[in-house]
């Protein structure tokens, strides 16, 4: 979550008729291509051997036959020598070593690209077959290649998963999935049953409760992955401390509440604080390098914990993450409701309360952000609105750190405290929870999601040939979609229902009745592909092709997990779905 790059974003051309330019040359440029200026290139920053921390996530080799044909050499990504493409030049010709060898009369191949600058995005030729590529630190190649449909589609695919949950608790199935945009991404997740005891007398019977979490990083990774390891087992040991204390067979809800916000503060105070603690007792630079680092990222955070012998959903939000609910009406249709408000310098709520904590600091927020620098609110992390000044300048002197800002007084501006709401859950009503990091949210409404469910629910239902053949007729004739099945919300900006700030910046019609399609069998994975551009294939393998960090100015990190409550098998088990889950790995039950 690099919240800089919305604002850079606004300095390129409108992304949008890029994409309507190459589909007009499709006829003529059988293969289309992506082109970055090289002064951009990010490499990746790989952990040392005895890093704690790692991302769940990784990049799997780009299964492409062309990397093969390595016609272009090194140099060629490096053609450029400014940062950026002159801007009276419509295009720049590379010869391939194969076209150069060419005969005067063999007709050299072109391909049309895109021409990624500092301050622009527009459109070129490249002449010969080979790929662009550069060797990297991680698969050992980047292509540049623009993607076909089914490359696509594989990457969309490639960190999907789904899991059956046969212990009938109440849930069913979840689905996730992450796309990433940051390289690594900074995004990560997390999913936990803990099987609890009855406390009634001579009772056997036992209940569950399920955690899913997703976290939002920025500045780096390696907050989220802190949150990944360790979030859910603070919380669970809060809770289950209070459970043990109450009186009753439950505890209240504000007891309930306090033990989740207990568990969310004591992990960043041993983030921010402890840390610091332990780096001025060993006043070793190596540990300090380790311990820090998931100090002075940050990383948003949304947990939900359900109880199953409550049936009562609570969902904790620490920054802009999202939960929505979809719950059928009497219509037949589904109804989206947010169980989460994002907690930004734009949300009135959240100003009010910073303004109060810190009175008389004018520029506590400024230009919608924290002291005029991070958006979110609330975070884990983000050491550095945490630390007094004094310890950021011993820090800073001793071993490394970032200056305070100027406007630092009355530190800490950000906590890590959520704000929880709680929600009866209908299990024979079929109710489901979308939760997803805000790279999904600037690209879609809630009711946009919830109504995208539902329509993959129906597809489902129908079958998977009604599918496949109602997209092969929309490629044909054109699509007869029929509208989401969702009742919509107030309109009025109210409910989170705003037009996507991608969809603004991109120049797409909001209302267009034939943006979505159902193409995949993982839930999750079929949010984002609608959240890319759906039946705008075009659009969708533009975004998916274009790579870090370039990537970033048009799209965020992607983390999405879908909850499917309902009254299912009891088996005890936890099994994995393979047919929307990626291939060729098989990973495990983790919950």
């Amino acid at each position: 979550m690099h919240r800089a790059a919305v604002r850079a974003f606004r300095t390129t051309s409108t992304y949008l008729s890029v994409v309507r330019n190459l589909s007009r040359t499709a006829s003529r440029t059988p293969r289309r291509a992506l082109f970055s200026s090289a002064s951009h290139l990010a490499q990746r920053q790989q952990p040392s051997a005895n890093e704690p921390l790692r991302s769940s996530m990784y990049f799997r080799r780009l299964p492409v036959a062309l990397v093969s044909s390595l016609v272009v050499g090194y140099g060629a990504w490096y053609s450029y020598n400014s940062s950026s493409v002159p801007g009276g030049q419509a295009a720049r010709s590379f010869t391939s070593k194969q076209g150069a060898g060419a005969g005067a009369g063999d007709a050299v191949p072109t391909r049309t690209v895109l021409v990624v600058g500092a301050d622009e995005l527009r459109q070129g030729t490249i002449v010969g077959e080979g790929p662009i590529l550069k060797p990297t630190s991680d698969d050992g190649r980047r292509i540049v290649e623009m993607l076909t449909p089914d490359q696509a589609t594989q990457k969309l695919r490639r960190l999907e998963q789904s899991f059956s949950v046969n212990r009938g608790e109440g849930v069913t199935r979840y689905d996730l999935v992450q796309l990433p945009s940051n390289d690594p991404i900074e995004d990560d997740h997390a999913e936990k049953i803990v099987e609890v005891p009855s406390r009634a007398a001579g009772a056997e019977a036992s209940s569950d409760w399920m955690f899913w979490g997703v976290f939002d990083g920025h500045s780096g990774w390696t907050t989220s992955a802190t949150l990944r390891e360790s979030l859910i087992s603070y919380v669970a040991r809060e809770l289950n401390q209070t459970y043990k204390t109450s009186d009753s067979s439950l505890p209240t809800s504000e007891a309930i509440e306090l033990a989740i916000k207990t568990g969310f503060n004591r992990l960043d105070h041993e983030i921010v604080h402890k840390s610091v603690e332990k780096v001025f007792k060993a006043s070793s630079k190596a540990v300090a390098a380790e311990l820090l680092q998931p100090a002075l990222s940050g990383s948003c955070a949304l947990l939900s914990f359900y109880d199953s012998r409550s049936k009562l959903l609570r969902v904790a939000c620490t920054g802009d993450s999202r939960a929505v609910l979809g719950r059928r009406s009497d219509s037949g249709k589904w109804t989206a409701t947010a169980l989460s408000e994002d907690q930004t310098g734009n949300t009135p709520s959240e100003v009010a309360r910073m303004r109060k904590e810190h009175p008389g600091e004018d520029n506590v927020v400024r230009n919608g952000r924290v002291l005029g620098g991070l958006e979110p609110t609330r975070a884990f992390g983000d050491a550095v609105y945490k630390w007094s000044r004094d310890v950021a300048g011993k820090l800073r002197q001793s071993f490394f750190g970032r200056s305070p800002s100027p406007l630092l007084k009355t530190p800490p501006y950000v906590t890590a405290e959520p704000v929880i709401t709680t929600t009866k859950i209908e299990p024979e009503n079929g109710d489901f929870v979308v939760l997803a990091t805000d790279g999904l949210w600037e690209m879609l409404t809630n009711d946009e999601v919830v109504g995208l469910v539902g329509k993959w629910i129906e597809s489902q239902a129908a079958g998977s040939s009604s599918s496949q053949f109602e997209n092969a007729w929309a490629k044909i004739f054109g699509s007869a979609n029929k509208p989401l099945p969702i009742e919509q919300g107030k309109g009025d900006g109210s409910d989170g229902q705003r037009t996507p700030i991608r969809v603004q910046q991109w120049g797409i019609n909001p209302d267009a009745k034939d943006r979505f399609t159902v193409q995949d069998k993982n839930v999750a994975t079929h949010l984002v592909r609608n959240a890319l551009g759906g039946n705008n294939d075009e659009q969708v393998r533009a975004l998916l092709t274009l790579p870090s960090p370039f990537s970033r100015r048009y799209r965020d990190d992607l983390t999405v997990q879908v909850i499917f409550f309902g009254k299912g098998e009891k088996t005890g088990e936890v099994t994995v779905n393979l047919d929307a889950t990626a291939q060729p790995d098989e990973p495990k039950a983790k919950l």
